[in-house]
């Protein structure tokens, strides 16, 4: 796919610890009202009785046991013989009689205690796994050609190979944008493994050179007085493209930004400005469409260069801003593919470049072939073989406008759209009726819905209380607009 905002969407990791070093004690299914503790052996000792699994750190948090561990992968699954390297995964312990959630955000692991919303759902453990290839768990020499979806679903099946003789409950995988990619991927290659899979706002790229889609979607998105403000701002930053290059130049300088694999400073310049209408879309809601300059022709300069920054980031494709996506761009640009928009309200007179493909934003030694067949390949299994997998999407996200569609082959499989959100939109975002639905699935995938869940669906509810701290769901800036 594409660049996504700078903001990075934290769909919570499921991590924590008790502060006592004994066994945690969790609730059991609302069925039974009953509670039981781990097994007698303490679950560290058990994490740490799996062949290549080593500590890194325990941290404690109420209620549960949260471990960050390195697991011992090998570089090429096909060839496990051609070396390894350490991958990191944290452990959020609650029960081994609870079921498990996989969490994966396709890209760097979150190494402090939070919670996926289908963990709270279930009240169980949650395993997150840190994506191959993102800074530190990278081969080195790092050879980029076992970087693919294949490679990184078998990562996972080995994960869950090893952790399902502790945790042999049900297990769900879940992740949002390219972790709902990578649970979906995961769920092709591996289709034995998960019992139910929960995606969110995942992109499907199934044509990479066929986007009409995205042009559709931002000819109705919002109103049309949000769209022209946005617009407005966005052509206005082009015009002015001079004297806010000269500010950009300056910033650099004092930042110590460079520009050696983009390019230049003006192939950086551009890139920022043509992401910053799907970026507003992708992370910020109608609401906020006031924080908009109204007036772009008579706004300041420092007004337009203020929007702009805050919404897309003037140091997205600075060198030093692209080096830690190095992975998902390479990817990109080599399987998951990338749109390519049109700009209608901006004269061709001041655009240069226009989306630069993701080529543009690896350093050039890495040497980078796109396969075609790949996400068509993954489309056609989600269409005909989907069997308990549910895709949440934003009504007003751009990354939902090419989306996973399950058909007739699929099983108990749904796609469900959140009125109004964005990249952000989750199960508790749908409108009641869907959201008792999913919530009721998710419960049964998990074996924990109760008898009045399964007879009466509206009935449904998270299992586990609310936890400010777990459950915060942030919207973190990051430097590029990407999935």
């Amino acid at each position: 796919m594409r660049k996504a905002s700078r903001w990075l969407l934290a769909l919570a990791v499921l991590i924590g610890t008790l502060s006592t070093a004994g066994a945690a004690t969790a609730a059991q299914p609302e069925a039974t009202g009953t509670t039981r503790t781990t097994s007698s052996a303490d679950i560290k000792d058990q994490l740490l009785a799996i062949p290549g699994m080593s500590l890194i750190q325990e941290k404690p948090y109420t209620g549960y046991r949260y471990f960050v561990l390195n697991y011992t992968q090998p570089i090429d699954h096909r060839h496990p013989s051609k070396g390894t390297f350490h991958q990191r995964i944290t452990v959020l312990h609650k029960d081994v009689s609870r079921p498990t959630v996989f969490f994966t955000s396709g890209y760097s692991v979150n190494t402090n205690p939070s919670r996926s919303e289908p963990t709270r759902i279930v009240d169980g453990n949650q395993v997150s796994l840190e994506y191959r290839f993102f800074t530190p768990s990278r081969p080195a020499p790092a050879d980029w050609s076992k970087l693919d979806i294949w490679q990184a679903a078998s990562d996972q099946h080995r994960v869950f190979t090893a952790l399902k003789k502790i945790y042999a409950k049900k297990w769900l995988s879940t992740g949002g944008s390219k972790g709902g990619m990578t649970a979906t991927y995961y769920e092709r290659f591996y289709p034995r493994d998960m019992d139910g899979v929960v995606a969110y706002v995942a992109p499907n790229d199934v044509v990479n050179k066929e986007d009409s889609a995205y042009d559709r979607f931002f000819t109705k998105v919002g109103t049309k007085e949000c769209r022209d403000r946005l617009n407005a701002v966005q052509r206005e930053a082009l015009v002015r493209r001079e004297p806010l290059e000269k500010k950009y130049a300056e910033v650099a300088a004092a930042e110590g930004y460079t520009f050696t694999t983009i390019g230049s400073l003006d192939r950086a310049y551009e890139a920022v400005v043509l992401d910053y209408v799907w970026g507003f879309w992708q992370y910020s809601l109608l609401a906020d469409c006031g924080s908009i300059p109204a007036d772009a022709k008579n706004a300041t300069d420092d007004d337009i260069w203020t929007s702009i920054d805050t919404i897309s980031g003037f140091s997205a494709y600075t060198d030093q801003g692209l080096e830690p996506y190095t992975p998902y761009y390479y990817q990109a640009g080599t399987q998951l593919g990338a749109p390519d928009i049109k700009f209608p309200h901006i004269e061709k007179k001041y655009i240069r470049y226009g989306y630069q493909p993701p080529r543009n934003f690896v350093p050039r030694d890495i040497s980078m072939k796109f396969q075609p067949w790949a996400m068509r390949d993954v489309d056609r299994w989600v269409q005909h073989h989907a069997r308990h997998m549910m895709f949440v999407y934003g009504q007003n996200d751009p990354w939902g406008a090419e989306r996973f569609r399950p058909g007739k082959g699929a099983k108990d499989s749904y796609v469900f759209t959140a009125p109004g959100l964005n990249h952000g939109a989750n199960v508790a975002g749908l409108v009641p009726k869907q959201k008792a639905l999913a919530t009721a699935r998710i419960l049964e995938w998990a074996g924990v819905a109760s008898t009045a869940v399964r007879s009466h669906p509206s009935a449904a509810k998270p299992l586990a209380p609310y936890d400010a701290r777990l459950d915060k769901r942030n919207l973190e800036r990051e430097p590029t607009l990407r999935p």
